[in-house]
């Protein structure tokens, strides 16, 4: 029995999530299928097109993201501060970029409502709407139902474009939150198909080294990382990006051992995560191999059991 959304997701104990969803009977719908030669690489740029649609109305942050031929792999963050305190015109102006608005609405916001009731019945369906701009289940609908419904339209088909299910893991702490980071954008270099991270079609580490080459800081779509160590808020990611590259960098030429290696040493960063070597690289290729709803150290797990209403959760100790 699968379990419901509500019990796997509890923003009071970690905003973080892994989320994956995966193409029905893993079929090769984003990619070259086998059988028949066609190639539907396209829809690959589809999904990340609509993760940028997507990242500008709701009040959640892509932090990683990696779109495969046959699945996908998101890290995000669940910013339901923000959305607590937009404004109802932005709450409307949000929720009115991927959605057609009311005549009622409409009506409110030119301020031609004519009695209580309305204004009543407005700012009910406005606080709705920003339930939903936090709402990590709302997301993942959003961008399955669009990219499912254009490929049907695609092959003139009906059915199941993507499985019934997304799976989700929360990410408990700092170590966990990283190192499901670089597990995502190191995906298409561990699956054979790119041989380093700026090869890496549809990953956010190649979005983050576009824009470093242009003198951009972040992607607009794209959760900034800490510009310096002293700077911490729920805005930025908790590492440099320097080092996040780095980390990157490294970790990839361990897949590829016909690299040309790095300094035996290991990047400081990981000595700071307190990773060893092993431990590291075991998270960066098995991490999905678990069924572990949760991903951290044991110690980061009373809070969301606590929230969740638990006594035991299916954890993937990072010890």
């Amino acid at each position: 029995m699968t379990t419901a959304r509500k019990q796997l997701v509890a923003v009071e104990a970690t905003p973080y999530y892994h989320c994956v969803s995966r193409c029905v009977r893993q079929s090769f719908r984003c990619g070259t299928e086998k059988k028949t030669n066609i190639s539907y690489e396209h829809r690959r740029d589809w999904i990340e097109q609509k993760l940028k649609d997507l990242a500008l109305a709701y009040c959640i942050d892509i932090c990683a993201y990696a779109i495969m031929s046959n699945h996908y792999h998101l890290i995000l963050h669940i910013n339901m501060n923000k959305a607590v305190k937009l404004p109802l015109q932005e709450v409307v102006r949000r929720w009115g970029l991927n959605h057609s608005l009311p005549e009622l609405i409409k009506r409110w916001k030119n301020n031609e409502l004519t009695s209580a009731a309305e204004e009543m019945r407005c700012i009910e369906l406005i606080e709705s709407w920003r339930n939903r701009l936090w709402n990590l289940s709302w997301f993942m609908k959003e961008l399955n139902y669009d990219i499912a419904c254009r490929a049907n339209q695609e092959d003139n088909c009906k059915g199941h474009f993507w499985e019934s299910r997304f799976k989700s893991q929360a990410l408990l702490d700092e170590k966990a939150l990283i190192a499901a980071m670089a597990y995502v954008d190191l995906n298409p270099i561990r699956s054979g198909i790119a041989d380093t991270p700026e090869q890496s079609e549809h990953t956010s580490v190649r979005a983050r080294l576009h824009a470093f080459k242009q003198n951009i800081i972040t992607p607009s779509h794209l959760c900034p990382l800490i510009g310096n160590s002293n700077k911490k808020s729920s805005e930025y990611l908790p590492i440099k990006l320097l080092d996040y590259l780095c980390l990157i960098d490294w970790t990839a030429r361990q897949f590829r051992k016909d690299k040309a290696s790095m300094d035996d040493s290991l990047p400081p960063i990981l000595e700071r995560l307190n990773f060893t070597q092993q431990r590291w690289f075991r998270v960066c290729t098995m991490l999905e191999s678990s069924t572990a709803t949760a991903i951290g150290r044991p110690v980061s797990t009373q809070t969301i059991k606590h929230h969740l209403g638990k006594t035991k959760i299916h954890i993937y100790s990072l010890d």
